[in-house]
């Protein structure tokens, strides 16, 4: 499918080189394009770096350097909706009346194509054809609510598999969808926390491996710390994916 990796510094060091050795230890989960996004100092702003192929080739790594940012999320892609090209390359970023938001997606929307067609019927423009571009149109939707409860209300719509990292301005946010279908963990070193699609993502920085977000589980990071939340949708039962450990996740994960 695909691999996610973020982020967040509460000292304010830049956590740039972070994210782009965690993608290179994800890179086995996807090769057709990679991306990092990251927010201005204020928050105000998201800004990225995507291309296509594996990462060294995606991502100029001494660009990234150049750059602070205490909060980051990054992505491998392996597309399963939507043509493979640097359009659909993730994070898919955004900046609405609320403020910013750049989402990086491992997993697959089954109902994408049905809230599609609900919101180009209401105007909607789309910039891409992944399922993904789905969410920030659904929280523009919501545009009166606080960014966060804007997100929460879209991922109760969704069916299918998501884990997501996200940042909303000065957050970062992680989620997993209510069944569990594509793994999602959660990893500390020293003042920085992360989230990633595999533990191996963590080794490679130093980090240590604190839990796997469960099912149903949103968190919340800033500069006051971690918070969980529930997204509000009953899972009859937990599911996942076989594939997961027989083709795309790597042993030592």
């Amino acid at each position: 499918m695909c691999g996610v990796f973020g982020a967040f510094c509460k000292n304010g060091s830049s956590v740039l080189e972070d994210v782009y050795l965690g993608l290179y230890a994800l890179q086995h989960r996807g090769q057709e394009s990679a991306g990092i996004a990251w927010n201005s100092e204020n928050g105000d702003e998201v800004n990225s770096i995507k291309g296509m192929g594996l990462v060294h080739i995606a991502l100029d790594q001494k660009q990234l350097a150049s750059i602070s940012a205490h909060s980051a999320i990054g992505h491998v892609r392996y597309s399963t909706t939507g043509s493979s090209g640097l359009a659909n390359a993730h994070p898919i970023t955004a900046n609405y009346s609320m403020g910013s938001v750049a989402i990086a997606h491992n997993g697959n929307i089954t109902n994408a194509t049905g809230i599609r067609n609900m919101l180009e019927s209401r105007g909607a423009i789309f910039q891409s054809t992944t399922d993904t571009e789905t969410i920030i149109h659904l929280m523009a939707h919501q545009s009166h609510k606080p960014p966060l409860d804007a997100l929460v209300d879209a991922l109760r719509r969704l069916k299918g598999a998501y884990s997501l990292a996200v940042l909303l301005g000065n957050r970062l946010v992680a989620a997993r969808d209510p069944w569990g279908f594509r793994p999602l963990v959660l990893g500390r070193r020293e003042d920085t926390t992360y989230v990633a699609s595999e533990s191996c993502a963590l080794d490679i920085i130093g980090a240590t491996l604190v839990r796997d977000l469960e099912p149903g589980e949103m968190i919340v990071i800033d500069e006051t710390g971690i918070k969980s939340l529930r997204i509000p949708v009953q899972a009859s039962r937990k599911y996942s994916c076989a594939f997961e450990y027989v083709y795309f996740a790597r042993p030592d994960s």
